[in-house]
């Protein structure tokens, strides 16, 4: 299995710590992603674990017509960077349709595959193209095993720096479930594995026009995961989810970042201890 570099981070079984994307799920505002990056690297850094922003220029998938989708493109993109630069830590955000993936891997470290585009070739191979780290989140629809041909598209098309992202399964309607079995399943195809813990308590279209979700379950997941064995843990997070302009229910109070990686980091040192590989493979 691969361990990838992406700016400061190292994600995989020989790095010596966790890495955690943490940030608003949308850029609703320069300021607002900047006061979550300069928490969330502090939070991370207080407890020894590598730190990637994560925020969305354009909500593409949105349960409403009516919802608000964020700043677009050329906006989102010039926060992003302002992020990269002050705060100095690596960035992520998803892109949703081939022709973005160029100018938003000019800008970003890490581009990401939402779930729902997870089979989407074209996406894939462009995302690939652009030489940058590849993050798939593994689709609600889709057992552990069905991801490694989503990776195979990015790795064919020329991409050695690929993540796997959980993120639970559907289970009935407005209701997903996490089989933690999926962690290790995903780990065997070779690659790097994340824990989005947030979205796993999402309750898609739950509330009627949006998406609901049952935050207080957030720790649970991470610490659970932990305990599996992951290389990194994805969380949105927002000073007040309360007023977020998307995806409020399922994101983790500001607040509770801190004390959360604490607990996070300290079951990951026992279980990374007993599973990290003595040497690298070869080549």
């Amino acid at each position: 299995m691969r361990t990838i570099a992406v700016g400061s981070a190292v994600i995989g079984p020989y790095a010596d710590r966790l890495t955690v994307i943490a940030g608003p799920c949308m850029a609703e505002s320069l300021d607002l992603c900047l006061r979550v990056a300069e928490a969330a690297a502090e939070a991370c850094g207080s407890v020894g674990m590598h730190y990637v922003f994560k925020a969305s220029f354009d909500k593409a998938n949105r349960t409403s017509g009516a919802a608000e989708r964020g700043p677009g493109l050329d906006e989102g993109l010039r926060r992003l960077a302002a992020v990269r630069e002050r705060v100095g830590v690596p960035v992520l955000t998803d892109i949703h349709e081939p022709w973005q993936a160029r100018p938003v891997a000019e800008i970003v470290d890490i581009l990401q595959i939402p779930a729902f585009l997870c089979r989407q070739t074209d996406l894939l191979v462009a995302a690939a193209r652009t030489g940058r780290c590849v993050n798939i989140k593994k689709g609600q629809f889709l057992a552990p095993l069905d991801i490694g041909q989503a990776a195979a598209k990015v790795a064919a098309a020329g991409c050695e720096r690929i993540l796997l992202t959980e993120r639970g399964v559907s289970f009935g309607y407005h209701t997903l479930v996490v089989d933690m079995t999926a962690l290790p399943q995903m780990r065997s195809l070779g690659y790097p594995v994340c824990m989005d813990a947030t979205h796993a308590v999402q309750r898609p279209g739950g509330a009627g026009t949006q998406s609901g979700g049952n935050r207080e379950f957030v720790p649970h997941i991470a610490r659970a995961a932990a305990a599996v064995g992951i290389d990194a843990l994805f969380l949105e997070t927002h000073p007040s989810p309360e007023l977020a302009l998307s995806d409020g229910a399922s994101m983790l109070r500001l607040d509770d970042l801190s004390p959360l990686l604490e607990q996070v980091r300290d079951i990951d040192r026992v279980v990374r201890g007993h599973r990290r590989p003595s040497a690298p493979p070869a080549g």
